[in-house]
């Protein structure tokens, strides 16, 4: 049976990997790829982390003034989670968790930017794609590995780009954030166009190879597990 893609995140811990693919092709067919019509005041990045070992996923969220890029807030989440580490199906692991750090922003982002994929993944449903459609916002995917695409290797220059397409067509975007660093991976999660989702991760790059949004989520979330003390080694979410 396929599973209602509206199952409840907090259900998703009872699904088989078999289902939780069948609730991606359900998924899909919600996507919305289409240019955000309305300002952009506020930005957020969003990193999970956790050991594929170990049923503790944390979260983290810090919100950004757009395109200022100051921090205006900021929000953590310490879960747990039984579904089993699988590629491809990590953002069942990882949504409940994110979605309990968003539901405690005083102020929600106009973008949220997650460290992961958008729609450069098999079934189009990566994390960023997957958390904008349960919490209907829009997202972007910016990840630091490629999952899924074919791209040509940009220049060796700032922000150069490649299209990164499947089977014709256009998933995402590897562009290079800066001279001598390999590639980021931007993709439109949902609710934004691809044009959109690269010139905002463009216009977030503040001299590292990750745009900010998710970098300082990045340090947010190794500041908790240090905090917490509880896991040792850690495993960062590299490709959904």
């Amino acid at each position: 049976m396929i599973p209602d893609s509206t199952i409840s995140p907090s259900n998703y811990e009872s699904l088989t990997p078999a289902q939780a693919v069948a609730c991606q092709h359900e998924l899909r067919r919600q996507i919305q790829i289409k240019p955000l019509d309305k300002p952009i005041r506020t930005i957020a990045g969003a990193d999970i982390s956790f050991n594929k070992y170990s049923e503790v996923v944390y979260a983290g969220i810090v919100v950004f003034k757009y395109p200022e890029m100051t921090i205006i807030g900021s929000a953590t989440a310490i879960s747990r989670t039984s579904f089993p580490y699988v590629s491809g199906l990590l953002a069942f692991r990882e949504v409940p968790a994110l979605l309990e750090a968003w539901n405690k922003l005083e102020q929600k982002p106009d973008v949220l930017i997650l460290d992961g994929q958008g729609i450069a993944h098999e079934r189009r449903t990566g994390i960023a794609t997957h958390f904008g459609l349960v919490a209907n916002i829009p997202t972007i995917g910016s990840a630091k590995s490629r999952l899924y695409g074919k791209y040509e290797e940009p220049t060796n220059e700032a922000f150069a780009q490649s299209p990164m397409y499947d089977k014709g067509e256009l998933i995402g975007m590897a562009i290079r954030s800066k001279k001598n660093c390999n590639p980021i991976y931007v993709s439109p999660g949902n609710l934004i166009s691809m044009e959109q989702s690269v010139e905002v991760i463009k216009n977030c790059i503040r001299g590292y190879r990750i745009p900010e949004p998710t970098r300082q989520a990045h340090l947010l979330v190794n500041k908790i597990r240090i905090d917490d003390g509880t896991d040792n080694n850690p495993q960062f979410n590299l490709f959904d």
